[in-house]
């Protein structure tokens, strides 16, 4: 299998691009994190918020999915 620059898939990708450099996405999976005690549960939260608001996709067309979503967690702490 190949990555996508590092990532499994393009969609990863662009999810983990998405919330690591948006701010408020990136605020939100923090305080996602902050309020759980796995990554799992943090995703599962932050799937659950950006729903909410209306967001299935990342503006490039990127569904936000628990695995894309648990990928760009990776390195938030």
């Amino acid at each position: 299998m190949s990555k996508f620059n590092g990532h499994k898939n393009w969609n990863h990708w662009n999810v983990s691009l998405w919330i690591n450099n948006d701010e408020g996405l990136y605020q939100i999976a923090r305080a996602c994190i902050r309020r759980n005690y796995t990554k799992q549960a943090a995703s599962d939260e932050f799937l659950r918020h950006v729903k909410g608001m209306g967001y299935t996709h990342t503006p490039d067309g990127a569904p936000y999915s628990k695995t894309s979503i648990l990928a760009a967690m990776r390195g938030i702490i």
